[in-house]
């Protein structure tokens, strides 16, 4: 059965509805996972949602800050959360679809401005939401899993608009990459979107303090679609969708795209 997904930062699902209303009426994937959705769940605007095919959802919210949801047009059964690093935020939900392929969806914390983690509490917590995924991972192996979201880190030197510059900038500094590596490592997740596009500056992720941020194209791959290696071989189409950040009332991210034939 192929499906397609796509993953999202929205920076406020019920501010930004409108153009999550267009993203699945020109793009149409299966299944759509949203993070920092600012809502409680309970008021998550699902009934345009669903007339426009997407009955079913499983999502984590709270009012004003983080939130994860996962929307499909496929019959999908919620498989849980996890409370990484214990921050009491809505920031991981999981959901199975009926051919047993499991979805996370990740909102990873953004790790605050400078990266020190004894003078920047929140670069600690990220570290630390991170070790915690690790070793979930390693006790509990993922099998035809596939991981997405804002992980809030680009870790190759193609991921970002200047390796060099961006080295002490939070997002792509040295201890951030190698623990999402070993985070990667841990679960044997595949990148798809590089198993894809293999080579070349790739973005999701432009500035709003940008005057013109296509013209100065300074962004970050902080978006990511993981497979497990079981089911890995079997992604393909991998895109982002950079037309989006020039939208109305754009969200800072742009969605990124792949299909399984599974």
């Amino acid at each position: 059965m192929p499906f397609s997904i796509a993953t999202w930062n929205i920076n406020s699902v019920r501010l930004r509805e409108p153009i999550v209303a267009k993203l699945l009426q020109d793009e149409g994937p299966d299944v759509l996972c949203l993070q920092e959705t600012k809502s409680p769940v309970e008021k998550i605007p699902t009934e345009g949602f669903a007339a426009l095919g997407y009955p079913h959802m499983v999502a984590r919210g709270q009012k004003g800050y983080n939130g994860v949801m996962i929307l499909s047009k496929l019959p999908i059964e919620d498989v849980g959360d996890k409370d990484f690093a214990s921050l009491g935020h809505a920031r991981h939900v999981a959901a199975r679809l009926g051919n047993g392929v499991t979805i996370h969806n990740f909102y990873v914390p953004a790790g605050g401005d400078v990266p020190d983690r004894e003078v920047n509490e929140k670069f600690g917590q990220k570290l630390d939401y991170l070790t915690e995924m690790r070793d979930w991972f390693h006790g509990d192996k993922p099998e035809r899993s596939i991981l997405v979201g804002d992980l809030n880190i680009a870790p190759r030197e193609d991921d970002v608009w200047s390796h060099k510059q961006l080295l002490k900038v939070v997002s792509h500094t040295p201890v951030e990459v190698q623990q999402l590596s070993e985070t990667q490592d841990a679960g044997g997740w595949v990148d798809i979107t590089r198993q894809d596009i293999p080579e070349g500056n790739l973005y999701s992720w432009w500035s709003y303090r940008a005057r013109d941020w296509s013209a100065a194209d300074k962004g970050r791959r902080l978006d990511h679609i993981w497979a497990t290696g079981d089911i890995s071989n079997a992604g393909h189409d991998s895109r982002v969708l950079r037309d989006a950040r020039g939208w109305e009332k754009p969200s800072d991210h742009a969605p990124v795209f792949a299909t399984f034939d599974l």
